[in-house]
């Protein structure tokens, strides 16, 4: 009787394969996370700057004016509902009317209107 199964060297040739793709696919991997990681950024940034720019408008402040913080435009009743955090865990700065949004980790992206 003949015994059925995969050799030494066969078995050995499978984890060669597997470890090769792995290989390749992870940076490809990382890359897709960090691309996705700076999309929610990006997009938080924008959300902030378009409050920001309401704030302003309906309190009636100057382009220096800034508002004290995100609690002034996170809120149920307020421009956003909830409180954007970077995926990365950068912190963002607000600043006065007149400047753009910034995160720490990604950089200032323009305000909605010179976009």
């Amino acid at each position: 009787m003949k015994k059925q199964g995969f050799t030494l060297v066969e078995i050995m040739i499978v984890v060669a394969i597997i470890g090769l793709l792995a290989t390749i696919a992870i940076p490809s991997f990382m890359k897709a996370r960090q691309q996705s990681q700076l999309n929610v950024c990006l997009n938080n940034l924008r959300q902030i700057g378009a409050a920001k720019e309401q704030w302003g408008l309906e309190k009636k402040k100057v382009a220096t004016d800034a508002p004290g913080g995100l609690t002034d435009l996170v809120g149920t009743t307020l421009w956003i509902k909830n409180t954007p955090v970077c995926p990365a865990g950068g912190a963002y700065t607000i600043g006065a009317l007149n400047a753009d949004c910034s995160c720490a980790k990604h950089g200032t992206i323009a305000s909605p209107t010179t976009i």
